[in-house]
């Protein structure tokens, strides 16, 4: 009893969480060899979105401000698809081509996440695909909520 015990807890630390892929036409297409989410376990990663319009494949028009909103979008299909919502959210990753544009760039993330907002990073870069001018991406955690 004891070895059987011991080979089932090897056996299914070998084998892990599963791995789901993530994909919905409500958020633009890869524009290369990645997946728009991947699940593991209660953890969603997802790629890096950008101001892409998931209709037309376009950049919006309309500067940091329309791209930021037009990425969270992105990001919260992606999230939705997987059974997830902003809510579950507990990292983000903004990358954008001027910091100066951090300022406009938060103005628009804020009315995403006014409660409990998650951890971040903001960060500038030499420059983003498509000549986009923010790229966001998250992690979400399916979990007991806040007590």
């Amino acid at each position: 009893m004891k070895r059987l015990l011991v080979l089932l807890l090897l056996t299914s630390c070998a084998t892990g969480p599963q791995r789901r892929i993530i994909a919905t036409e409500n958020a633009p297409k890869a524009l290369a060899v990645y997946s728009q989410g991947v699940q593991v376990g209660d953890a969603l990663y997802l790629a890096g979105q950008i101001g892409l319009d998931p209709a037309t494949r376009k950049l919006v028009e309309g500067g940091v401000q329309a791209e930021t909103r037009r990425a969270i979008e992105n990001c919260k299909a992606v999230l939705e698809a997987a059974g997830y919502s902003l809510k579950d959210v507990v990292q983000v990753q903004v990358f954008l081509v001027s910091i100066d544009d951090y300022q406009a760039m938060n103005q628009v993330y804020a009315t995403y996440f006014q409660e409990s907002p998650p951890a971040r990073a903001a960060l500038a870069v030499a420059a983003l695909p498509g000549g986009a001018s923010v790229e966001i991406l998250m992690t979400a955690v399916k979990g007991k909520s806040e007590p």
